[in-house]
């Protein structure tokens, strides 16, 4: 897990983008451990408050979930949550300002393709 104190985002939203990611990424799969909220809170030497402050939005979010007396597990499903809610995210941060911005300039539909498609075999 990689924490920036110099960030303008609160530790407790890069705690759960941290998770998230890790899930995302496959180093945490469905029905595993999440690392406990006092391990992390020691190895970054945070409050496990902050910690806890993440975690929940995860919980909250359908991501991960308690087992009362063992620690938090990853939700079955919670790769799917996270590929829609990031999908949801990218039509709005940045299809919805390609269009805006394609229209400002008069670019067509089928040039915005054609820029999409030669990028994609320019990689």
């Amino acid at each position: 897990m990689r924490l920036n104190p110099d960030s303008q985002k609160p530790l407790y939203l890069q705690i759960a983008e941290q998770i998230e990611e890790d899930i995302f990424l496959g180093r945490l799969e469905e029905e595993t451990q999440v690392p406990s909220t006092n391990e992390v809170a020691l190895g970054y030497q945070l409050n496990p408050a902050t910690v806890l402050k993440g975690m929940n939005i995860l919980v909250d979010e359908r991501v991960i979930y308690k087992k009362r007396g063992i620690g938090m597990f990853v939700c079955t499903g919670a790769l799917n949550n996270i590929k829609q809610k990031r999908q949801n995210n990218f039509y709005a941060e940045y299809v919805d300002s390609l269009v805006a911005e394609a229209k400002k300039l008069n670019i067509e539909r089928e040039e915005i393709i054609k820029m999409i498609n030669r990028r994609y075999i320019d990689e």
